[in-house]
C-alpha cells in the first residue's frame, strides 16, 4: 500500500510551477532570503558541478549559494554547458505571507550578458542552422553587441566553414532535427558536419514551425521596429530569417522580455569574404594552436590590442577577411600612419587603456541589467575621448580624418555623468551611495536627515529640557517602540499637555511628540526613500545614457578600429612588418618572408634562455596561377618544409585582412579561398582513420578550389602503402595543374622525390628544396628554399638525432642501401632522379612509362 503524497507547502508549489516552464538541462536558482536554492534533482546536480555541500530537509534534497556571491556559481555552471534560470523575490518578505516570485532571467552560454560571464576579447556568437529543400539557412547573434547576421546556401557544406570560424557558445536547431536529417540520404553528410559542430559546445533545440521564414521576418521586423528589410537589402523570403525568428525568440524566452539592443541585420555573403575550410583553421591555428590554447595561434601573434572591443574586432576580421580591396587598402594607411608616428600612437594607446567596453555596457542597459557601475564606465570612457580624438586630428590621412570625425565627445553625457555620480560606486542599486551629494535637493535632505539624526535628537533632547524644566528628560530609541521621550515618575506633574503617553515602565513613564513621531518617521525611512530618490535619479540618467546608445555604438566601433590599428603598428614596428601589395592578379610574391608566429616564439624562447635556433631564416615565394602554379617542395624532416608553407598561408591571410606581413616585400593577388591539408590526425569517434581524414580533406580542396585559391598540401598520400601514397600524389598535381591556361597557386611539401619528375611533365610546376649541409654523417638545418630537387630524405640522419641507437641506425643504413639497388618502379623514378643529376645521357637513363 503506497503512502499518501507529502503535502507540498505554498512555496514548494510556487517552486515547482516555475520549475516545470524551464527547458531541460536548466538549474533553478530559487531566491530564499539572502540564498538562492535549489532542491530535488536541481540539487543534487547542483551540489556536484558547484561543488557545494548536499543538505536535507524533511527527506527533500536541498543545496543552496549566498546571493552576494552567486556569480562565480552561475559562471561555473555556464562553463560546464549547462542553463541557469533565476527566480527572483519581487516584494519585501512579511510575516505569515508567501512572497510573490517570479522568473528573471536564463542564462544560457550563448545568452548571458552579465560582465563577469563573458570572455572580454571573444564574441559570444549564438547560432541557429536548419536545413530545408531549399537549402542551408542560418543566423547568428551576438547578444552583448547586438551583432545580428543572416546567410543562406544550397549546398550542404556552403556555410559550415563560417560556423567554425565564428565558433559559436551555443547553437539552435530544430527539435529531432538531427534524427531526421540523419535518416535521409542527402541530409546525412550534412548531420554529421553539425555533430562535429555540437562536440563541445551547448546545444538548444527549438520547435520546428519557429524556423518558419515568414514568422521569422515578422519577428525580425518586429524587434527591429521597421516595416520592411528593404533598408538592409533583404528581401523578406530571405531563408536565413527563418532561423533568425528562432534566434530573437530564444533570446527573448532567456530574456524574459524582447531584447532592445537589435538595431541591424545584415546579410553574409560567402563571395564577399575570404573562405577557409575548418581542417585550415585548425591546419594554420589561426585561432588557437594545435595544443588548443589561444598561445602560439595566429590570432595571438597579431593581437597588440588594448581594449576588449579592439580584440573581438580582431576576431572579427580574422573570420571575415574581405574581398574589397579599397576597404584592405584603408586599413592598411591606418597601419602606416600610426606606425610612423610611434610617440602619437604610445600615447593613443596610453589613452586606450581607460576606454571601457562600451558595446557591451550598452547592451546590457538596453536590456535592462544596470548597476552604477555601467553609467560609471561610460563616463570613464568619454573622459578619453577629447585626447583620443586630439591625437587622430594630428594626422593628415583622409582614413584617419573620418575616424576622427566619427568619434563624438558627448560633452553634455559627460557633463550629467560627472556631476551626477560619485568617484567610488558599488555593484548594486540597491547598495546606494552612488549619486553625488549636491545633485539632488531632496536626496541631499534625506541623507542630511540620516547623517544628521543624532544631532536632531541631542537638539530636541536640549530644548525639551529647556522647555519643561524636567533636567532627567532623556530622548531614547528601542527597535520595539522607536524613539520615546522618558520622564521620571517623580517629574510627571512637570509634563507639558502636548507630551502624549506611549508606554509605563518601572519607575518612569515613556511619551511622544507629534514632531518626534514625524521625526521618527522620517529618520526611519529616510534610507529607504534616500535610496529611492537615488533608483529615480538613476533611471534618469540611464535614459540619458540610452538616447545617445546609437551615437556610442558609432563611437565604440571608432575606438575599436583606431585599437586595432594601433596594434598593428606596434607590432609591424616591432618585427619589422612591411606594407602589402594587395591587387587582382593571379600573383604571390614575396621577397624575406618569416613565419609570424614561429618568429615569436624563437625570440621569446631566446629570452627565457632555452636552447636551440632563435633567429628565424626568411624565405623567398613566387607563385602565379598562369606560370609558377605548383611548387614541388622536398627535403628532410625538420628542415622546416611545413612551416615555409604555413608562412606562406598566414602572410596572405595577414595581408587580405589589413595588416602589414612579416616579409621584407610582399604583392598579393586577392584569393578566393586559402586551403590547407598539413600534418596527420584521426577521427576515429567518426570511424576515420589517418589515411581517410587525409583523403577527405584532399577531396575537399579538389572539389572546392579555384584558379583564385591559394593551396598548402603537406604530405598527400603518406598514410598508405609508398605506390598508392605516390600514385595518389602525383595524381593530385595532375589534377591542380589541369589542362587549362591556369590553376590554384600551391605549395605542395613532400617525401616523394620522385613527384620531381612532374616538373619535366607539367608547365606551370617548379622544383624546390629546403637546403641541408652534411658534416661527418651529421645534418645541419640551413633553413633556406631553393630552386631544384632534393636527392634523398636524409631519414636516417633525422632518426640519429632523435636517439634512436646506433644498432638501428647501423642496421637502417644497410636496408637502406639494398632496397635502393633494386629495380623495382619506385626505385627506378630515384634512378633516373640521380642520374640527371649527374649529367647521365638521357639515353643511359632508366626509363618508366607512367601513362
Amino acid at each position: 500500500m503506497t503512502s499518501p503524497a507529502k503535502k507540498l507547502t505554498p512555496m514548494m508549489q510556487q517552486y515547482l510551477e516555475v520549475k516545470s516552464k524551464l527547458p531541460p538541462n536548466t538549474l533553478l536558482l530559487f531566491r530564499l532570503g539572502d540564498f538562492y536554492e535549489m532542491f530535488d534533482d536541481d540539487a543534487r546536480v547542483g551540489a556536484d558541478v558547484l561543488g557545494i555541500t548536499l543538505t536535507q530537509r524533511n527527506g527533500q534534497p536541498m543545496a543552496g549559494i549566498p546571493y552576494h556571491a552567486a556569480d562565480g556559481y552561475i559562471q561555473k555552471t555556464l562553463k560546464a554547458g549547462m542553463k541557469v534560470a533565476i527566480c527572483e523575490q519581487m516584494e519585501t518578505p512579511k510575516p505569515g505571507q508567501l512572497v510573490k516570485r517570479s522568473l528573471s532571467r536564463i542564462l544560457t552560454p550563448g545568452t548571458t550578458l552579465e560582465d563577469q560571464h563573458l570572455d572580454a576579447g571573444r564574441n559570444q556568437y549564438l547560432l541557429a542552422c536548419n536545413w530545408t529543400k531549399r537549402g542551408l539557412s542560418a543566423a547568428w547573434l551576438d547578444l552583448t553587441t547586438g551583432d545580428f547576421q543572416i546567410a543562406a546556401s544550397p549546398a550542404i557544406n556552403g556555410l559550415i566553414n563560417v560556423f567554425h570560424a565564428l565558433d559559436p557558445r551555443e547553437i539552435i536547431l530544430p527539435e529531432e532535427a538531427l534524427e531526421k536529417w540523419r535518416a535521409e540520404d542527402d541530409t546525412a553528410e550534412w548531420s554529421e558536419e553539425i555533430e562535429r559542430l555540437l562536440q563541445g559546445r551547448t546545444d538548444s533545440t527549438m520547435m520546428p514551425w519557429q524556423f518558419d521564414p515568414r514568422d521569422g521576418a515578422r519577428l525580425v521586423m518586429e524587434t527591429l521596429g521597421v516595416m520592411n528589410l528593404d533598408g538592409f537589402g533583404i528581401a523578406l523570403d530571405h531563408p536565413g530569417l527563418g532561423p533568425a525568428g528562432a534566434l530573437l525568440a530564444y533570446a527573448a524566452e532567456n530574456l524574459c522580455s524582447k531584447p532592445e539592443n537589435i538595431r541591424r541585420i545584415r546579410e553574409y555573403r560567402s563571395s564577399d569574404t575570404l573562405q577557409m575550410d575548418p581542417s585550415t583553421l585548425r591546419n594554420l591555428e589561426i585561432f588557437r594552436a594545435s595544443q588548443g590554447t589561444r598561445k602560439g595561434s595566429l590570432i595571438e601573434a597579431m593581437d597588440a590590442t588594448t581594449t576588449a572591443p579592439g580584440a573581438r574586432l580582431l576576431e572579427q576580421v580574422l573570420m571575415e577577411p574581405p574581398l574589397d580591396i579599397a576597404e584592405l587598402k584603408r586599413r592598411q594607411s591606418c597601419v602606416g600612419e600610426f606606425l610612423s608616428a610611434p610617440g602619437l600612437a604610445s600615447e593613443l594607446q596610453e589613452y586606450l587603456r581607460g576606454v571601457r567596453d562600451l558595446p557591451r555596457i550598452v547592451g546590457r542597459l538596453r536590456n535592462g541589467l544596470r548597476n552604477p557601475r555601467e553609467p560609471g564606465a561610460i563616463r570613464q570612457t568619454l573622459h578619453q575621448l577629447p585626447h583620443i580624438k586630439a591625437v587622430i586630428e594630428q594626422f593628415d590621412s583622409p582614413e584617419l580624418t573620418k575616424l576622427a570625425a566619427d568619434l563624438n565627445l558627448f560633452p553634455e553625457l559627460l557633463e550629467l555623468l560627472d556631476s551626477a555620480l560619485n568617484d567610488s560606486l558599488p555593484n548594486q542599486i540597491q547598495d546606494g551611495g552612488f549619486i553625488a551629494d549636491g545633485f539632488d535637493a531632496e536626496l541631499d535632505r534625506l541623507r542630511d536627515l540620516n547623517r544628521n539624526s543624532r544631532q536632531w535628537i541631542a537638539d530636541f533632547e536640549a530644548a525639551e529640557i529647556k522647555r519643561t524644566g524636567i533636567k532627567s528628560l532623556k530622548v531614547k530609541f528601542n527597535n520595539a517602540f522607536g524613539y520615546f521621550i522618558e520622564v521620571r515618575k517623580s517629574n510627571l506633574e512637570l509634563v507639558p499637555d502636548d507630551y502624549i503617553r506611549k508606554q509605563t515602565v518601572t519607575n518612569a513613564e515613556r511619551f511622544y511628540t507629534p514632531d518626534l513621531k514625524e521625526k521618527e518617521r522620517e529618520i526611519l525611512h529616510a534610507d529607504e526613500k534616500a535610496i529611492a530618490r537615488e533608483e529615480s535619479l538613476f533611471a534618469d540618467i540611464l535614459a540619458a545614457v540610452l538616447e545617445n546608445a546609437d551615437s556610442l555604438e558609432q563611437t565604440a566601433h571608432c575606438l575599436s578600429e583606431i585599437d586595432l590599428f594601433v596594434g598593428w603598428a606596434q607590432i609591424a614596428r616591432e618585427w619589422n612588418y612591411s606594407r602589402p601589395e594587395i591587387d587582382e592578379s593571379s600573383a604571390t610574391e614575396i621577397e624575406g618572408g618569416r613565419h609570424p608566429v614561429v618568429e615569436q616564439m624563437m625570440r621569446e624562447q631566446r629570452q627565457k634562455g632555452i636552447p636551440g635556433e632563435h633567429d628565424f631564416v626568411p624565405n623567398d615565394t613566387f607563385l602565379s596561377a598562369d606560370e609558377a602554379q605548383i611548387s614541388i617542395i622536398t627535403g628532410p624532416n625538420m628542415a622546416g618544409k611545413s612551416t615555409y608553407i604555413r608562412q606562406v598561408a598566414l602572410i596572405t591571410l595577414m595581408a587580405q585582412v589589413g595588416s602589414w606581413v612579416p616579409a621584407a616585400q610582399c604583392r598579393i593577388g586577392l584569393v578566393d579561398r586559402i586551403f590547407s591539408r598539413v600534418g596527420a590526425s584521426d577521427e576515429l569517434s567518426q570511424g576515420n582513420s589517418t589515411f581517410m581524414v587525409e583523403m577527405n580533406e584532399t577531396a575537399n580542396i579538389l572539389n572546392n578550389a579555384t584558379d583564385r585559391s591559394l593551396i598548402i598540401l603537406d604530405e598527400i598520400g603518406r598514410g598508405t602503402s609508398t605506390y598508392d601514397g605516390l600514385s595518389i600524389a602525383w595524381a593530385v598535381v595532375e589534377h591542380l595543374h589541369g589542362h587549362g591556361a591556369q590553376g590554384p597557386r600551391t605549395l605542395f611539401a613532400t617525401h616523394y622525390h620522385e613527384l620531381t619528375q612532374i616538373e619535366g611533365e607539367l608547365v606551370r610546376t617548379r622544383n624546390y628544396c629546403v637546403a641541408v649541409k652534411e658534416w661527418n654523417d651529421q645534418i645541419i638545418f640551413v633553413r633556406q628554399v631553393q630552386r631544384g630537387a632534393a636527392d634523398r630524405s636524409y631519414g636516417i640522419q633525422v632518426a640519429r638525432l632523435a636517439g634512436l641507437p646506433d644498432t638501428v641506425i647501423n642496421r637502417a643504413k644497410v636496408i637502406l642501401s639494398r632496397l635502393e639497388d633494386d629495380d623495382s618502379s619506385h626505385n627506378i623514378l630515384r634512378k633516373r632522379m640521380r642520374a640527371r643529376k649527374d649529367g647521365t645521357p638521357e639515353k643511359d637513363i632508366p626509363q618508366l612509362e607512367l601513362f
